[in-house]
């Protein structure tokens, strides 16, 4: 039987014409997505779902999901998706990171412009019957400064059209390297310098926990007086209130505003102040970014349902049928090692080196390394997968090398992540035992035997007496219970290291407590999913 396809969402004919093509039945019906009843009536009947930003993926549609096997996005934002509730439900989830980048990042470029020249207060102006020149008096982009928050796919491409609008760009992100940046013809600085010196600010990161009001009062009481903030990005990136206060306030002298904390946005403390510029998420509507997007999620979607074959899978690896069995724990292995060192690591990342040891060295490293990469990448881009991660560490400079031997050791396969930031080295190597599940094997060259738990902390100490017991303590009086506790030092009274595996979360407050004995120089908190 044929594999069965619902278009939910708007997608294109054409787009709709390749499934049928490849073999896949398909019923498009695009205002389903809106009825949020019928569509969890019937799409029990369905292999995929090819939605756009419309459709509501929730929990309980994918429970009413029986049969559903993949969900495609025409897009590359998945906030639309319980990603968590189809990964444990075995559905993959697809979108596509890039078909809309260039789509997006001119939309930035407009409203930079919009908000520069006061464009649609004087358009209305001017259509009613007035003729206020002196009231719409704008400023020069020309010679500029430029500050873009996040210099990934979209905000290189912002870059690169700043510089060619005679601008000087400064760009903050965390895995920008030098090298990268100074190829891109920006300069790396760090987010205070971009606050202070940039007449114009745009953002390009995903929300996350870290970037959720990267731009708060706080932040903002930093910036230039008279700056001027545009964000295509993504809603919660900016305090609204805090700008809209900013602005009245005469500190910050625009904004243009693509997005907004709630959508649709029928309300917004910026709304009806002066020199803000208001679009309804409108930086990937073009008929170019639609089309393209479309095609390829269903390029995708069938290549998946027909062949078997996974690409721009938010929660799988990119793997054929035939490498899964074996490939399939190492791969999980791989995306803890790189999430490890991602969840540790906050300064610029210059070099990775991956080494493959053993049976290793002879799987396919490819799809590993991918997984690595996107494992590291994630704490700071949460929709990264296995085919853009790579893309991504290419596009920001870092240096990456593979090594493959024969065994050296007493495991018969097992794989050492190794990074170099400007202040330090850090290394973790771990393997499969034969239970199928990760496990650490090293720590910065500190050896242990510790089991891979969805929630863990990471502590590095110096070696003296009581730390196991205050660690114990402290951890139990807060009534968080330890489910596996590993120890390893470099030598007597050197550095040591506790890895704990916990039953769940642990709260800054007591991290803190860790935080605060003299010998503990770091206490992390670690998140894994490994369901």
């Amino acid at each position: 039987m044929a594999p069965r396809v619902l278009v939910s969402d708007e997608l294109s004919e054409t787009a709709v014409q390749i499934f049928r093509d490849r073999g896949v039945e398909v019923d498009f019906e695009p205002k389903l997505g809106k009825d949020k009843e019928r569509l969890a009536e019937v799409i029990g009947k369905y292999d995929g779902l090819a939605i756009r930003s419309a459709t509501k993926v929730t929990e309980k549609l994918i429970a009413a999901a029986t049969n559903l096997k993949v969900v495609g996005r025409a897009g590359i934002g998945v906030d639309n998706v319980d990603i968590p509730a189809a990964s444990r439900r075995g559905i993959i989830v697809m979108n596509t990171p890039f078909g809309n980048s260039i789509t997006t990042a001119e939309h930035a470029v407009a409203l930079m412009f919009a908000v520069a020249r006061q464009l649609p207060a004087a358009d209305t102006s001017t259509q009613s019957g007035k003729w206020e020149k002196s009231k719409f008096m704008g400023v020069e982009i020309t010679g500029k400064v430029l500050g873009v928050i996040g210099a990934g796919n979209i905000g290189s491409i912002v870059c690169a059209r700043a510089i060619g609008l005679k601008m000087h760009v400064v760009a903050y992100d965390p895995f920008l390297s030098k090298e990268r940046a100074e190829e891109m013809g920006v300069v790396k600085v760090e987010l205070e310098e971009l606050l202070a010196q940039a007449d114009f600010i745009t953002l390009h990161v995903p929300l996350t926990d870290k970037t959720r009001n990267i731009l708060g009062a706080e932040a903002i009481a930093k910036t230039k007086p008279g700056v001027r903030i545009i964000n295509c990005a993504r809603g919660g990136l900016v305090d609204e209130k805090a700008l809209a206060e900013a602005l009245k306030s005469g500190h910050v002298a625009g904004a243009g505003f693509d997005v907004f904390e709630v959508e649709p946005a029928t309300e917004s403390p910026l709304f009806g102040l002066p020199n803000v510029v208001c679009t309804p998420h409108l930086g990937a509507s073009t008929s170019e970014a639609q089309e393209n997007v479309a095609l390829q999620v269903a390029e995708q979607m069938s290549d998946y349902l027909v062949k078997g074959a996974v690409s721009n899978a938010i929660n799988m690896p990119s793997i054929t049928a035939e490498e899964a069995p074996i490939l399939k724990p190492f791969i999980r292995l791989a995306d803890v090692l790189g999430a490890f060192v991602g969840q540790v690591t906050e300064s610029a990342i210059k070099e990775i080196e991956i080494l493959y040891d053993g049976s290793t060295a002879a799987m396919n490293t490819k799809a590993l390394t991918s997984a690595v990469l996107a494992g590291l990448i994630r704490p700071q881009v949460a929709d990264v997968n296995m085919v853009s991660a790579p893309i991504m560490v290419k596009e920001k400079g870092i240096i990456l090398s593979e090594v493959k031997r024969d065994k050296t050791g007493v495991f018969d396969g097992y794989i050492k992540l190794t990074v170099t930031t400007a202040n330090q080295t850090r290394s973790v190597a771990g393997t499969v035992f034969s239970d199928g599940k990760p496990r650490f094997i090293q720590i910065k060259g500190i050896n242990l035997d510790a089991d891979v738990g969805n929630h863990m902390v990471y502590i590095t100490n110096t070696d003296v007496p009581g730390m196991i017991g205050f660690i114990g303590t402290t951890l139990g009086d807060a009534g968080v219970n330890i489910a596996n506790f590993q120890l390893g030092r470099e030598k007597q009274a050197g550095d040591a290291i506790a890895l704990l595996y916990v039953d769940g979360p642990v709260s800054e407050t007591v991290l803190d407590k860790l935080r605060a004995n003299p010998a503990i120089r770091q206490a992390k908190p670690l998140v894994f999913n490994i369901d």
